[in-house]
């Protein structure tokens, strides 16, 4: 299953990736030459003038197909050893020799196990389909010659003409050529894609968007030039070339111009030329194919079959040795392995997997934690052994809402609850002539005292200015959006930013009365508490980065004149920046310990001679071709010298509720927390702490950016040197230390108490995942919210995906789907915990129920000359492993050993089940040895007390073996409800009333004798008493570590 897809609107779909996957249109895809990426040439709106076969833009999450459904179900089913056993005991039975029985008591099990699962795969496959279908028809419109027309999703080919709506998913990766916004950009969300909530400015081609209408793109003679698909979802290099100009025009494109599949349009209509389709998505080649999961559990009961298997052939032919190999001896080895078939029960599979769908119709139904669902239903148990929790940050951690906390100016700070001082204080500035910028209006060479008034009202002021974020009107039922525009009507507008941070600043400079209400490509409008628009003209911008860790903007205020160079930014860099100061680097602290994303604001004003000077430089160092960014850069860092220390900003992203209390809880589980995400080193930090991921105690090792070898095994040895500290890395270093030195970080990065990767890519996640199951060997479960947390929760032995803002694409990826983090406290420790437990139990039962009478055959065989001949036949073989035990021994799955109240108050009970003790080789042996001594108590007992009554030998044991089974169950609880006592009832009803219709094998007569009855409660008490005495010896001398917490 490899695909996904993420959609505004309509359902998603199971198994799907992080963006829409194409399956070839035919199986010899490389042939017809799609096998190799290669770069292209395409003509606006010319398909038909392809130069070679693009894959379909079809979404295909099936497994399967018509034809291959039945032959690869069957495949999947007999090529583990467990199945293919029963199938060849199954086809044995049709050769006369090595019949031993009728035909239906080895088909009908095998019959109804594999009935079972072709079911449930033909479900899940309807069901894929069905979503496939939905998103593949989903409606575009395409221009044409003919106009505009209707195209489904899976009928765009590359070189078609998009028009994509707001709030409308990209189908396909696109050149963005027009958009109907006035100033001549779009927004982006691409948190599906690189899990950053920041909206992403794109630009379109400037000789399209000058077009006067969209239809003339079909007039013009163009072609775009573009790379070869590849990973890079950050980067893209091709060119616009128009022929019929004069001259000819030529554009060189970047990221700045795509549009990429997955990602949704925030603002405004766009109009697009498709370059990449299908398997060729920069999404689709970002995500890794999800494996086929078989849970720890299902392997290790698979490795205890193949060792009763082993005891299934030495019994086989320790049997035929006693014969001294006499006849056709080879034969007799084959019957005996029939004879002793049941060693290995059948009926392990079918109760195990009737156990996991109990186990995920319980967990669906918890009302602790609603809104939980399972979409793998093969390994409940996974959630009882998790050693390594991966959880992305954004939408899984916080909510993803950012809410303005602190305003600091070094000696005096404004909380949440001293904003309207701020408010009154801009007001003032406003109102109040005195007030009017008393410190721009002075000399630049005097020194001003500014009064607390105006240093408030020119930090507020620098906020308002210092951003990317442009103000939207929209129509709201009264008003249209012309007149929302002209009027600046407070009710339509909504603010668009390529940071949530930023929007957080703005909207609180409004709630203070500052409001930004009008903003293009070069001016920016302001409104004051009394109504005035104050205008400035933007000159220049400097975008924010993750190297330079600031933005900063150049503006002209058009009612004086000035020209100001405001500034903003990261405490590390801004430091060194600012003119001197006593206080900064401890507010950023202590804010900081507080968990809120500080940024430091400044300004510095600049002469007209000092900005043309500025704009030369600037101009001239854009143009160079050599060593471009450094040029500019320096340019730019001539300007960042003794600039003017405005305030501090603390903004906080909200933690989700009971984030906090539910990491204690996974720690205190034995569950070490690692975060994951694409989010910046600072913020990861800092919600890291917020969230107490990294407690208060605890030192931290920010690992230093390295790109070389040399550095990383310096940093590495810096690292080693630090003891029982977090460690929080950017994807780059990680990189370069995985390339290098992957064994030694990985023994590092797993002795800490807690792990913080930042600005890791998709695959970077999966690749996490699998090196911690490759190096540790534990089960890992990774958690996330967005499309591109789909590969890690693929690649992680357990996948949670949470139901968030970044919509559904990651919970329908996973391998369970819960509303809130919260909620995985209680689907590890409880629901987790219980699986685990209840399936070790049941697995072990059945298989002591199948040794019993294995045991019992070997005893009977032995006494009758070792012959090769059924001690139970027919029906009775069939009914004792169904409607005699079945009922008891499946209602194990309702047992448990504390109550969830209990397991969620003492987490380290979960710490236990790491170990691995509820199913090992030594409980394994001892129900072995159980079995065998019970049996031969039966059989023996059978013969002993029954030396008159040879006859009836069978209705004795078999008897006999029922009411030891019932005791036994009875024996292994640990908590009684009502339908175990029900499943016990219904099961003795069952046995007494079926014999009436077993006179072919047991007489009815003499089963009612007291003779009968007092020797079968003889032989039944002799093979349950002693366990019963052992059990409550063992509870009293060396309890469990439950039952002190239960008494």
């Amino acid at each position: 299953r490899t695909a996904r897809s993420d959609s505004n609107s309509g359902p998603l779909r199971r198994g799907i990736n992080l963006s829409v996957y194409v399956r070839p249109c035919c199986p010899w895809s490389r042939c017809c030459g799609m096998g190799d990426f290669r770069p292209r040439t395409v003509w606006l709106g010319h398909p038909e003038k392809r130069e070679q076969r693009y894959p379909r833009n079809v979404i295909n999450n099936q497994k399967y197909n018509f034809f291959t459904f039945l032959p690869a179900v069957l495949f999947h089913q007999f090529k583990y050893f467990y199945n293919l056993y029963f199938l060849l005991l199954a086809c044995s039975q049709f050769i006369n020799e090595l019949r031993l029985g009728a035909l239906y008591t080895y088909w009908v099990p095998l019959g109804l196990v594999l009935a079972i699962t072709i079911i449930r795969e033909a479900v899940e496959e309807i069901r894929c389909y069905l979503r496939d279908k939905e998103m593949n028809s989903q409606i575009y419109s395409k221009l044409s010659t003919r106009g505009t027309v209707k195209v489904k999703s899976s009928g765009i080919q590359v070189g078609d003409l998009i028009i994509v709506e707001k709030n409308q998913r990209v189908p396909a990766d696109m050149i963005f050529l027009r958009t109907s916004e006035r100033n001549g950009s779009c927004f982006l969300r691409t948190d599906q894609l690189d899990g950053e909530t920041d909206w992403k400015l794109r630009l379109p081609v400037a000789c399209t968007q000058r077009l006067p209408t969209a239809a003339d793109l079909l007039q013009i003679r163009s072609y775009v030039y573009a790379e070869e698909p590849n990973i890079d979802i950050h980067n893209f290099i091709g060119t616009f070339t128009r022929e019929d100009g004069d001259p000819p025009v030529n554009e060189s494109l970047s990221i700045e111009n795509t549009l990429w599949a997955s990602t949704v349009v925030a603002s405004g209509t766009v109009v697009g030329v498709v370059i990449y389709t299908g398997k060729e998505l920069r999404s689709v080649m970002n995500t890794s194919n999800p494996r086929h999961k078989v849970g720890l559990f299902d392997l290790e009961v698979n490795c205890l079959t193949k060792i009763l298997f082993g005891a299934l052939v030495v019994v086989s032919l320790v049997m035929v040795a006693l014969q001294h190999f006499a006849g056709r001896w080879y034969l007799q080895i084959v019957r005996f392995l029939l004879l002793f078939s049941n060693i290995v029960p059948i009926s392990l599979r079918v109760n195990l997997d009737m156990g996991k769908m109990v186990f995920s119709w319980m967990i669906k139904k918890d009302s602790k934690i609603p809104g939980t669902m399972v979409r793998a239903s093969t390994i409940p148990e996974q959630l009882g052994r998790i050693s390594y929790l991966l959880t992305d940050k954004t939408g899984t951690l916080t909510l993803n809402e950012m809410v303005f906390r602190r305003l600091h100016l070094g000696t005096v700070a404004y909380g949440m609850d001293s904003m309207d001082e701020v408010q009154s204080h801009v007001f003032s500035a406003y109102t109040q002539p005195s007030h009017d910028l008393p410190a721009s209006r002075a000399p630049a060479a005097t020194k001003v005292r500014k009064t607390i008034s105006s240093r408030v009202h020119e930090a507020v002021k620098a906020i308002a200015l210092v951003h990317n974020v442009t103000p939207v009107y929209e129509a709201n039922g009264v008003t249209d959006q012309a007149e929302a525009e002209q009027h600046y009507e407070d009710t339509c507008r909504v603010y668009q930013a390529s940071s949530p941070d930023e929007v957080s600043l703005v909207q609180w400079t409004e709630s203070v009365g500052l409001t930004l209400v009008g903003r293009d490509q070069s001016s920016m409008q302001l409104r004051t508490p009394t109504g005035q628009i104050l205008n400035f003209t933007i000159l220049q911008i400097f975008p924010f980065t993750y190297e330079s860790k600031r933005m900063g903007i150049i503006v002209r205020d058009e009612s004086t004149g000035e020209i100001t160079f405001y500034m903003k930014g990261a405490d590390v860099v801004m430091a060194a920046i600012v003119q001197y100061n006593d206080w900064l680097e401890e507010e950023c602290g202590n804010m900081a310990r507080e968990g809120l994303r500080v940024l430091v604001v400044s300004k510095k004003s600049l002469t007209e001679e000092q900005y043309q000077d500025f704009e030369a430089r600037y101009v001239q160092a854009k143009l160079s071709v050599h060593d471009r960014s450094l040029k500019v850069a320096t340019v730019i860092e001539s300007l960042e010298m003794e600039m003017e220390l405005l305030c501090l900003t603390g903004v906080e992203d909200q933690l989700q509720t009971d984030v906090r209390p539910t990491l204690e809880i996974l720690r205190n589980a034995g569950i070490k927390v690692w975060m994951l995400t694409g989010d910046k080193l600072e913020t990861a930090t800092c919600t890291a702490k917020n969230a107490h991921l990294i407690t208060r105690n605890q030192d931290i090792h920010i690992f230093r950016p390295v790109t070389t070898r040399g550095e990383a095994h310096l940093e590495l040895n810096a690292f080693r040197r630090k003891h029982d500290c977090a460690l929080v890395i950017s994807g780059d270093s990680l990189e370069v230390c995985l390339k290098y030195y992957e064994y030694e970080f990985m023994e590092l990065a797993c002795q800490c108490p807690a792990v913080v990767c930042c600005r890791c890519t998709p695959t970077q996640k999966a690749q996490i995942v699998r090196l911690l199951q490759e190096r540790t060997g534990k089960l890992t479960c990774a958690v996330g919210d967005g499309g591109n947390d789909v590969s890690m929760i693929q690649e992680a032995d357990c996948g949670v995906g949470v139901e968030g803002k970044e919509g559904k694409q990651a919970s329908l990826a996973a391998d369970f789907s819960v509303t809130q983090f919260k909620h995985l406290g209680r689907l590890l420790m409880v629901h987790g915990r219980n699986s685990y437990k209840r399936s070790a139990a049941l697995s072990q039962f059945v298989i002591h129920r199948s040794l019993c009478i294995s045991t019992m055959q070997a005893v009977f065989s032995s006494v009758f000359y070792f012959a090769s001949v059924p001690l139970y036949q027919g029906f009775l073989i069939i009914g004792y492993s169904t409607i005699y035990t079945m009922f008891p021994v499946f209602s194990l799955v309702l047992d448990k050993d504390v109550k969830s109240e209990v397991a969620m108050l003492y987490p380290e009970l979960y710490k236990d089940l790491l170990k691995g003790r509820p199913l090992s080789f030594k409980t394994f042996l001892i129900w072995v040895l159980i079995s065998i001594y019970q049996g031969s108590i039966i059989m023996y007992g059978a013969l002993l007390l029954f030396e008159s009554e040879f006859v009836h030998i069978v209705a004795i044991s078999f008897t006999s073996l029922i009411l030891t089974e019932l005791l036994m169950v009875a024996l292994t609880i640990q908590t009684w409800h009502w339908l175990m006592i029900v499943g016990e009832l219904l099961s003795l009803a069952c046995y007494v009333a079926s014999l009436v219709f077993l006179h072919e094998f047991i007489d009815v007569y003499f089963i009612t004798t007291v003779s009968f009855l007092w020797k079968v409660t003889v032989i039944t008490l002799v093979s349950c008493l002693p366990l019963y005495i052992l059990k409550y010896l063992r509870r009293r001398f060396s309890p469990p570590s439950y039952s002190k917490l239960t008494t």
